[in-house]
Formats: structure tokens, sequence, C-alpha cells
């Protein structure tokens, strides 16, 4: 039995070491949604928006640096391929792998919710709701890998109709436009945590009042800046 258990300890461990993550996501001005961030196996940090861009990718030094910015990546210094010339025009010079990761995309063939739009981030599908969908979300990520996402409708509240509702098993709430100008559509709560925000009446209008600006939930660090 016990060689059994080693080549099980090995499969477990290969599996989580060449596996991408979902590892950050940031808002700004604690209401607007920026990007996600997912880390591969070689620990880059890849950055992707709500429609499936590849924004930026890089190295993050951590918190606890005397320089640590939570906005900015150090330069990955490894290979990074784009697609050529050759290739369909909807991914043509877009980055084709990042060290290990590697990176595909729909084609000119797809739909217009789904073309020339990241398709996988490393052994992650990428998915996206469709053009039947709600209009607040149609051609958003449905879903990376096994991490589901959903979006506020276009019925909801008008301070937070399509913004981001739910990662994974983490939900999100807004103020709402009946609160204090200062803060509606300012992030009210994200799983168990709750953020207050100063109001017009107060000495700091629409800055943090109460909540962290980084704070783990669920395996994943929601970073509002």
């Amino acid at each position: 039995m016990k060689p059994f258990t080693l080549l099980l300890s090995f499969l477990l461990i290969t599996a989580v070491s060449f596996s991408q993550e979902l590892s950050h996501v940031t808002f700004t001005g604690g209401a607007n949604f920026s990007f996600f961030t997912f880390r591969t196996d070689q620990g880059v940090l890849v950055r992707i928006t709500e429609e499936g861009k590849v924004l930026e990718w890089g190295t993050d030094p951590g918190p606890g640096r005397f320089y640590y910015d939570p906005r900015k990546l150090q330069a990955y210094p490894g290979r990074v391929d784009y697609f050529g010339p050759e290739t369909d025009s909807m991914f043509r010079g877009k980055v084709k792998s990042i060290g290990t990761c590697t990176f595909t995309y729909y084609g000119s063939s797809e739909t217009a919710t789904r073309a020339g739009k990241l398709k996988t981030l490393g052994r992650n599908q990428v998915d996206y709701y469709d053009n039947y969908e709600n209009a607040a979300f149609k051609g958003k990520i449905r879903t990376v890998g096994s991490t589901g996402f959903s979006f506020y409708t276009s019925f909801d509240n008008e301070a937070f109709r399509g913004k981001l509702k739910s990662v994974g098993s983490s939900q999100l709430t807004y103020y709402s436009s009946l609160d204090d100008k200062q803060i509606k559509g300012r992030i009210k709560s994200i799983g168990s945590f709750a953020y207050t925000w100063f109001t017009s009446f107060e000495r700091f209008p629409g800055s943090l009042k109460s909540g962290s600006t980084i704070q783990p939930i669920n395996g994943v660090t929601f970073i509002i800046m």
C-alpha cells in the first residue's frame, strides 16, 4: 500500500503544481471591477478583463516588501511567445505562451460574444455568456475552469446593474442608488465581510471607513483600490 500512497501523493502534487488558479479580483474606486488575476504554475500573474482580454502579466513580490503595490507587476524574465501572421486574424499577435502556460483564443468563425476572446488559460477552459442572455452581462466571462462568475442584470438597481455579483461561492453586494451619492455603487459586502464608506456628510466623503482593502475570501484575494 505504501508505494500506491506515494504515487497518489505525487499525482496530487503534480496536478496542483501544473494548475492555473484564480488568485486576485481587483476593483478601483471601491466600485468598479478592474480585472481577474490568475497565477500560473510558475507563479506568473496574468490579468484578464471580464470580457476575456489578456491585459498584462508579471510577478508580484507580495505584501511585506517596502515597494509593494498591488497595482503593479514586476516584469516576467522568462520566455513569452505570440501568435504569428499565419494564424487566424482574431488572435494574430496575441500572447501564445508565458513560460509553461499556454493560451488559445476563439476564432473568427465563433459568435460575436466569443470571437477573439480567450478560450483557454493553461488547462482552464474559458466560457462566456451568450448573445441571447441579459444585456448587462452578455459576452462577459461565465466560467474559467471550475470557477463560475455571475453579474447583476439590467433589471437590478441602476447603481450596480452589470456589476460582478459572485466569484465562485463568494457573493458581492453594493450600495444602491437610494444610498448617499458618495457611496452608491460602492462595494457593500464580499461574502461575510462588510465595507462601509464615508458619506457626503462626513469628513472624508467617498473614502473607505471600514473593511480591509486586501481581503482573502474562500481562497481568492479581493483587492479594493
